[in-house]
């Protein structure tokens, strides 16, 4: 709710006592323009700088707003920005541990404030996804109404986890993840701002790039552990957090691994040539060195995607279907969940059973028509749709597959340079055996060999 006496004392404390304050705290922006990342929202003239007052939105008001992202990306620290910044009554909830009474309580003082004194009221919801649809619906009418302006943060896909009704009446920003520089500029001010460790210890590039690793993008999780390797350092005497007293803080060995070097290939061959040699627990410990080193679970997921077309194939035609699935959710949802799906698929591609098939079908012909074998479309193929197309002999003797028994003509299809070349040759591993057979039968009656049945 509303600060009170307590709340005002506790503030006033931790300004009096920094220390007594977490670093993550004490180094939140005091301005929209000392936010981290985030640049695309904070543009003059947006929904968030209108908010704070900035610039006159004449007879438009400022938006209610959904902050959707990860955690530790700034989805409180804007809330937090706006609430320091702006002139207007600023009240905070946690949809954790507030009901209907206490929206309805702030929706009511939000009134009073508003026609006794003129007060406008921005209403802080965190996790709003945890509130029921009954609990959500409590606040449309303040958010139609305008009673209140309301920024509500969210984890999860608001389209599936708040009401139709509530975000129609509200601006959605997307917060994007927070890059390496991003963290690296903020752990650089931490390190000699008066408010955060004001140059009591430095930090050496080996152990600056192992934080950046174990943050994955989360400013909360990198201050955290800023600070209990500056504790760390400070107790025994050191002026700089080394590796060791790092990884000992935190307890979190630092993996070498560069997300811009040779252990960033290195690795992630290691992971698909795991897959395709089947070995699932080899492939499992590859794929738990990159999500421990902090590697983009999107990258992770866009390597599983080729792996399932190019080891995999027709021999398990689910493959390419796990592996986009995966990538779907992994963008849907992010670590530390999305180290389950990557398992999950890991697993499924490196037990299927395995064909090379369709890379080198594809490889094959490209080669042939880099080459120069391409030549004229068969006459009969040519398109017939256009005016004068019958005169030039287009589509004269064309066979309609569906007219005939099996579905297949006996017909040339490729051009004379390339007509009787095979490129795809099937493997007889898993689901592929029955491609096989279908396509040694299909080329058989191609040929005009008698036969019965067709493609299936």
């Amino acid at each position: 709710m509303e600060p009170d006496l307590f709340t005002a004392a506790a503030e006033d404390r931790q300004q009096k006592d920094p220390a007594g304050s977490p670093l993550a705290v004490r180094m939140r922006p005091r301005s929209l323009d000392d936010v981290v990342g985030q640049q695309h929202l904070l543009k003059p003239g947006s929904p968030l700088r209108r908010l704070v007052g900035e610039g006159d939105g004449g007879p438009a008001g400022p938006s209610s707003v959904f902050l959707w992202g990860p955690p530790g990306i700034g989805k409180t620290t804007l809330a937090y920005v706006v609430s320091q910044a702006t002139n207007k009554r600023f009240v905070e909830l946690s949809a954790i541990t507030a009901g209907v009474k206490e929206v309805r309580a702030v929706i009511d003082g939000a009134r009073r404030a508003s026609g006794g004194f003129g007060k406008e009221t921005v209403l802080f919801l965190d996790e709003i996804h945890r509130f029921s649809k009954a609990q959500q619906d409590s606040l449309l009418p303040a958010v139609e109404n305008r009673w209140v302006t309301l920024i509500a943060a969210t984890t999860e896909n608001p389209y599936f986890s708040v009401i139709s009704p509530l975000l129609s009446r509200s601006l959605l920003l997307t917060l994007e993840p927070l890059t390496d520089d991003d963290l690296r500029g903020l752990l650089r001010r931490a390190l000699t701002d008066a408010r955060g460790l004001a140059g009591a210890v430095t930090l050496p590039e080996d152990t600056e790039a192992h934080l950046l690793r174990i943050a994955g993008g989360d400013a909360r999780r990198a201050l955290t552990a800023l600070e209990a390797g500056a504790g760390s350092a400070i107790a025994k005497g050191e002026k700089e957090i080394t590796l060791q007293t790092l990884e000992e803080s935190v307890n979190r060995a630092a993996v070498k691994y560069d997300r811009s070097g040779d252990q960033h290939y290195d690795v992630a061959s290691a992971l698909i040539k795991s897959i395709r040699g089947s070995d699932v627990d080899a492939a499992l410990h590859y794929l738990a060195r990159m999500i421990e080193a902090g590697e983009d679970p999107r990258f992770i997921a866009r390597r599983l995607m080729i792996s399932a077309s190019e080891d995999i194939g027709l021999a398990d035609p689910t493959a390419l279907q796990t592996a986009v699935a995966a990538a779907q959710a992994v963008a849907l949802i992010g670590f530390p969940e999305a180290r389950i799906t990557l398992s999950q698929a890991t697993i499924a591609l490196a037990l299927a059973p395995k064909s090379n098939a369709a890379y080198t079908a594809i490889d094959a012909a490209l080669a042939d028509v880099r080459a120069g074998l391409a030549g004229p479309v068969p006459p009969h193929l040519r398109d017939s749709h256009y005016k004068g197309a019958q005169k030039l002999g287009h589509g004269q003797g064309y066979q309609y597959p569906h007219d005939l028994p099996g579905g297949i003509a006996a017909q040339q299809y490729a051009p004379d340079a390339v007509h009787g070349k095979r490129y795809y040759e099937p493997t007889r591993h898993g689901a592929e055996a029955r491609y096989a057979d279908v396509a040694d039968r299909v080329r058989a009656r191609l040929r005009g060999a008698p036969g019965e049945g067709g493609a299936e």
